[in-house]
């Protein structure tokens, strides 16, 4: 064998041991941002990788997009009484859905909007945008407000449907309505005058 041969196959060797320590840096690099991401979206992370039908690039790309576009957001506390007033709204619905379930569901939608608002998520959800910033700071409980517009948008939902989805939903209004002490304020009270409902004339 010439000297030529084995500086050959010396020098292929080597290369396809680069190309393998390569593949195998870049596939622990993408295990690890999986864990990563596993921790901070727990169930949310479950159900991104099954809406991209498994595939994990797609929902990684999704997921980080996610917290790149809100995980800034700078969560504002409530005022006691503006966390009083959103408490009792959400009892009257409770109340209410006896006599008018679905109804009841679509106030609940209402109210869940617009607290997320107040605690300072996007105001609208008409782009999905509220929604995807929520399940940046609240992954185990978001899926509450998809399951209310689930049912919502179903008209064959039936009254324990539709009830399952208010239980389903109260994860998400407690966790963005915590009692005093329960998280420390990282900003200014949200102003008071939040108190007065979307659309009063009062």
């Amino acid at each position: 064998m010439s000297t030529l041969t084995v500086v050959l196959i010396v020098a292929v060797l080597v290369a396809a041991l680069l190309v393998a320590g390569l593949l195998f840096r870049a596939r622990a690099g993408t295990g690890s941002g999986a864990r990563a991401l596993k921790r901070r979206f727990g169930p949310e992370y479950d159900r991104t990788l099954e809406r991209h039908g498994g595939d994990s690039e797609a929902a990684h790309h999704d997921l980080r997009e996610r917290v790149e576009r809100h995980g800034h957001i700078h969560l504002l506390p409530l005022e006691p009484a503006v966390r009083e007033h959103y408490v009792a709204q959400w009892t009257m619905l409770q109340e209410r859905f006896v006599d008018a379930p679905r109804q009841a569901v679509a106030d609940a939608d209402e109210l869940l909007t617009r607290i997320a608002a107040t605690r300072g998520f996007p105001e609208s959800d008409q782009s999905g945008e509220q929604l995807a910033a929520l399940s940046v700071h609240h992954p185990h409980h978001v899926e509450g407000l998809r399951t209310i517009r689930r049912a919502l948008h179903s008209t064959t939902a039936s009254t324990e449907e539709l009830r399952e989805a208010l239980v389903h939903a109260r994860a998400l209004f407690e966790d963005l309505t915590p009692s005093a002490g329960t998280h420390a304020a990282r900003t200014r009270p949200v102003s008071g005058h939040l108190l007065k409902p979307k659309g009063s004339g009062a």
